[in-house]
């Protein structure tokens, strides 16, 4: 199979969907691979280290597509990549389609294979291609909450950690899964308070015995964010249901519940954000602030850091892009459950519950369209 990886273009994301190890693997199932050129080099891997794996350095982004049976990319294709994309052509990337009807469309009408690092899922439930990202961007939000909490940054001007003498701050995360865990274990290292909270009363009693003695874990309910909102300098949204638009756990009303120049951190904006106010921000243009509180909602937090990020997604993706590439993406999921769950769009036929509920499209069963294969 042909394998293109063209640059990434959204707005400062750095990271790349392959390692030049990744070509040289990729290779040796007798695989080709084509490359845009400078696609690595944001991350710390120049063209030479692929050229030395036996890629082919391509000049336009144009041509990769052009070429690739399978393109694999780190964010979803923008508007610029929608004419580009085309039938039968398989896209290994992230996708988040429950937050953009726009790109959902433009997939359907492509007649594109649709395969989603987000929904990749093992039998135990766990999101093997969304851990890595999630450990990120969980404790990325921990630093950048800190920092918009400076008074330069338009924050309250609290340091999370105190001093002798003076309390340390009060955070809240919401949600218990990895994004929320790494956030919390990150605050809490720095010494603030920490509430952590998730619906899973098993979930909380696990986090219970395993976090340090500054981390308070409650149990998810309007009325307990609402009750610990006005104590919070930072708030975290970490909510994640898989292929699905994230719940709103935090409505505009409840803004005025916190106080002057507290921040938020809406992790889940890449899943339509669990703060009603939330928006998505870029690396340029990071916050906004409605009704005296900061919101930070940058959709690609991992590409602020690409070389950590790069290695630890291409870590998890290499096993299944090679799957798909020595067997064709039917075979490939027909063999295996975990990749089943990650095709999301196929020949124009949406075929993952969650992603047609979001915007009220026609689901079809996949096994009513591996039938007509």
């Amino acid at each position: 199979m042909l394998i293109g990886v063209p640059k990434e273009i959204k707005t400062h994301e750095n990271r790349v969907a392959l390692l030049p190890g990744g070509v040289t693997e990729l290779r040796k199932h007798g695989h080709e691979v084509i490359i845009e050129k400078n696609a690595g080099l944001s991350s710390g891997f120049p063209d030479e280290l692929y050229e030395n794996a036996g890629a082919v350095m391509i000049e336009t982004a144009e041509e990769v597509w052009a070429k690739a049976e399978m393109i694999m990319k780190v964010k979803e294709p923008i508007a610029k990549e929608y004419p580009l994309m085309r039938d039968g052509q398989i896209i290994f990337t992230y996708f988040h389609f429950a937050a953009s009807q726009e790109l959902t469309e433009a997939v359907m009408h492509s007649g594109a294979i649709a395969i989603a690092y987000e929904t990749v899922e093992k039998l135990d439930g766990s999101l093997p291609l969304l851990i890595p990202m999630s450990e990120v961007a969980g404790r990325m939000s921990a630093q950048e909450g800190a920092k918009y909490l400076e008074r330069a940054q338009g924050g309250r001007g609290v340091l999370l950690a105190g001093i002798p003498g003076v309390k340390p701050g009060n955070a809240m995360v919401l949600g218990g899964g990895v994004v929320g865990v790494n956030a919390a274990k990150m605050v809490a290292g720095m010494g603030a308070n920490v509430f952590i909270f998730d619906v899973n009363v098993q979930r909380l009693r696990y986090l219970d015995d395993v976090m340090p003695k500054n981390v308070t874990t409650m149990f998810s309910s309007e009325a307990s964010i609402r009750e610990m909102l006005p104590h919070m300098d930072l708030v975290i949204g970490a909510v994640l249901v898989p292929g699905a638009k994230a719940p709103r756990l935090i409505t505009r009303d409840m803004l005025s519940l916190m106080k002057p120049g507290a921040v938020i951190v809406d992790v889940a904006i890449d899943q339509g954000g669990c703060i009603e106010t939330a928006k998505p921000t870029t690396h340029d243009n990071p916050t906004y602030i409605v009704d005296g509180v900061v919101h930070y909602c940058v959709a690609n937090m991992p590409g602020a850091v690409p070389y950590t990020s790069t290695i630890g997604l291409t870590n998890v993706t290499m096993p299944y892009a090679i799957q798909i590439a020595n067997k064709g993406w039917l075979k490939a999921i027909r063999e295996n459950r975990e990749l089943e769950y990650g095709l999301n769009i196929a020949k124009g036929k949406i075929v993952y519950r969650d992603v047609a509920d979001a915007f009220g499209f026609e689901y079809t069963p996949i096994t009513k369209l591996l039938s007509t294969l």
